[in-house]
This record gives structure tokens, C-alpha cells and sequence, in this order.
């Protein structure tokens, strides 16, 4: 059975998440449907890693089997046509049968934005701080994060993850004019690791910690020793990495 891969984006702003819930709109829900419509045959999807509500990706991946062959082009425009403009499917390709779109993926990038002054064109689409940040003090936590094996002070309590082991290739911040970038990239992310990160680094560059308590923190594994969660909009899944990369 052929098995095809979306690449696409979305604004999860008017979505609760990637992953199909009862009686709430999501970025899948969206899309088997639109899939559906189109094949004339049920369709179910499988994202490439799920994501919170009003969290966005510039860069993420799905895939679906079907029964046949399929005119690729011809689908990602009529995709592109029946889904609402939150939703712009880049391409419709077939791969290999034992390529996943969670599992396959080898690598995986999220970016943070922050701004620093009141910005109409960025409402929800980024979090705006007025708040002095020590960038360089961050970016030395950043390193040290690079070093770090277990990264359960950063997990969401109850969450369903076997292991909380990761590794951690790139945890980088800078700034840009009024704007603030954080670009962090993993083997693999645990649930709300991202924006746990972003919480606990955002009290280190205000000096309400010190990198000392940073590191004790990390080393504690306790979710409660560490800062409070960054808001959603600002996080991005904004690329993710395969063998056909």
C-alpha cells in the first residue's frame, strides 16, 4: 500500500493542537477531512509529533496510506483550496512504506520568538516582554543544556513519555532589531519541554535566578523547581529531519 508524506504549516491559533479531540478544531482534523473529501475514502493521518493549542509550524510532516496511486500535485493544490488559510500544504510525495512521519524523523527544530515593543503585525504570533534579558547569560545555559542527559524538570507532570532522555543538539538565543529568537533542536522533545525551557531561561536572563540555580534546577528532575511555561503563540515547530532530507 503506497504511503504519502504532507509537508505543510499552520497558525495554531484557531486550532487546540495538532491531534484529533472531541468537539474541538485541530490542525488534523482539518486535514483528514480535506483528505477524505478528496479521495472519497476515509483518511487518517499521522503528524510528525503533536503540538499544544496555539502553537504554530512553519515546517511540519504527515503521512497517510492509500489504496492507490495518487496524482500528487493535483492533490496538494486542491488541498491547498479546500483547507481554511491557517493551513498551506507545501507538497504531497510518496515515500517508502516504512517511513514514519513521528518515528522516521531523526531530528527535530522548534523556535521561540519574543518582541520588544508593542508590534500590531506580531499579535499572537509572538510574545512580547519588556523585560532587559541578559542574552549571553541565557546562551551559557543553552550550552549547558547541550551537556544535559535528562531534561524531567522540564516535562509536563502526567505526562505519558516512557523516558525522559534526550539529546540536545542546539539551544541558541538571539536578537534582531525589537525581536528575540531562541532556536533549539533535539532527537526527540518531551510534552512542554520547549516552553519550560523558554520559562526558566526568560527568569535567568531577568536575574531572578542565577545560572548556579538554573543548573540545580535541571539537576533536580522536578518540573515544580522550574519556571513557568512561555505563552503558546510564541513557539514553532519550524523544521524536522528525515533520512530523505
Amino acid at each position: 500500500m503506497p504511503r504519502y508524506f504532507i509537508h505543510l504549516a499552520f497558525n495554531g491559533g484557531g486550532f487546540h493542537g495538532w491531534q484529533i479531540q472531541p468537539e474541538a478544531p485541530t490542525v488534523q482534523s482539518a486535514l483528514d477531512g480535506g483528505l477524505t473529501t478528496l479521495l472519497r475514502t476515509p483518511v487518517e493521518t499521522v503528524g510528525c509529533g503533536r503540538t499544544d493549542t496555539g502553537v504554530h509550524a512553519s515546517s511540519f510532516y504527515a503521512h497517510f496510506d492509500a489504496d492507490g496511486s495518487i496524482d500528487t500535485t493535483w492533490l496538494c493544490t486542491k488541498l491547498n483550496a479546500l483547507l481554511p488559510k491557517s493551513i498551506a500544504v507545501f507538497k504531497v510525495f510518496e515515500v517508502d512504506a516504512s517511513l514514519h512521519a513521528r518515528f522516521s524523523a531523526t531530528q527535530r527544530t522548534y523556535t521561540y520568538w519574543l518582541h520588544t515593543r508593542k508590534d500590531p503585525f506580531l499579535e499572537y504570533l509572538s510574545v512580547e516582554t519588556h523585560y532587559t534579558l541578559d542574552l549571553e547569560m541565557m546562551n551559557q545555559a543553552g550550552e549547558f543544556l547541550r551537556t544535559v542527559n535528562d531534561f524531567g524538570a522540564f516535562c509536563k507532570v502526567g505526562s505519558d513519555n516512557k523516558t525522559t532522555l534526550c539529546r540536545l543538539d542546539e539551544c541558541h538565543w538571539e536578537a534582531a532589531e525589537h525581536r528575540i529568537k531562541l532556536t533549539i533542536s533535539a532527537d526527540r522533545f518531551l510534552r512542554n519541554m520547549v516552553r519550560s525551557v523558554v520559562g526558566t531561561s526568560i527568569d535567568l536572563g531577568r536575574g531572578k535566578i542565577t545560572l548556579v540555580e538554573f543548573k540545580a534546577i535541571v539537576a533536580s528532575g522536578n518540573r515544580s523547581e522550574a519556571g513557568t511555561s512561555a505563552p503558546a503563540h510564541g513557539l514553532y515547530l519550524s523544521d524536522v529531519a528525515y533520512p530523505f532530507s
